[in-house]
């Protein structure tokens, strides 16, 4: 079946493609041509090829320069580069995302952990204390905990036996958003070097490429300049005196 003349037919995917979809072989970093030439040994850059190709290709080479460099990828190292495919963004708001999972327990936990962890609370228990003691040490008022305050030894006792957990729920909290923060910065740094390598590779190859086409004019007009300088010379032949 004959193409349609706004579509052309990609020979890596051998799909029928939209022309303005379709980019020149010749504007490909070498690089890259070469992950294309080692999956697709019958492409050549004299042939265009789809922005879909382009970028599974692209892909492949972030994906076996990250395996050159680290060993084996992880998890993250995967999303960062089905980011560069995707043009997606890598940096999210940690906080944000965390707080909509939270349950009514772990509000309750880091609530009870802020009060615990406050100079309120700490003047608001001694005087408490001091209240505690000095009614049942007064010889005129009838004591419901006298000395040595076994009763208030056994609410402090309970009091640290809850209190302690519910900390350490609210710190488990704060490691896990912190962990997500740290693997969440650890993706956006790596994207931002992948990216700014490309960049660079980008405009190695682009002054590459303006380097060749500058020299084939200079050799255009050097030919131009010797067509000429022989016709000047064949039309004025030397006189013989």
């Amino acid at each position: 079946m004959a193409e349609n003349a706004a579509t052309v037919r990609c020979p890596v995917c051998r799909e029928e493609k939209p022309r303005e979809e379709m980019m020149s072989g010749r504007s490909v970093r070498s690089s890259i041509v070469e992950t294309i030439r080692h999956h697709n040994p019958d492409w050549h850059t004299d042939q265009p090829i789809c922005q879909s190709c382009l970028e599974k290709f692209r892909n492949l080479y972030v994906q076996d320069a990250l395996e050159a460099e680290r060993g084996e990828l992880t998890d993250l190292d995967r999303e960062v580069i089905n980011s560069l495919t995707s043009q997606r963004l890598m940096s999210t708001d940690i906080y944000a995302a965390y707080d909509r999972n939270v349950t009514f327990g772990q509000r309750l936990a880091d609530r009870m952990a802020d009060v615990a962890g406050s100079w309120a609370f700490i003047v608001g228990f001694a005087c408490f204390l001091g209240l505690w003691i000095a009614i049942n040490a007064i010889v005129l008022i009838k004591h419901f905990d006298p000395y040595p305050f076994i009763l208030l030894n056994l609410i402090l006792s309970c009091l640290a036996a809850v209190q302690a957990p519910v900390i350490m729920m609210s710190q488990n909290r704060q490691e896990d958003r912190d962990r997500l923060r740290a693997e969440n910065d650890y993706q956006v740094n790596l994207k931002a070097e992948l990216e700014i390598k490309q960049l660079h590779e980008k405009l190695d190859h682009i002054m590459t490429h303006q380097w060749e086409r500058l020299a084939e004019i200079q050799q255009l007009q050097m030919d131009v300049i010797n067509e000429l300088m022989s016709q000047t010379k064949a039309s004025n032949p030397p006189h013989n005196d």
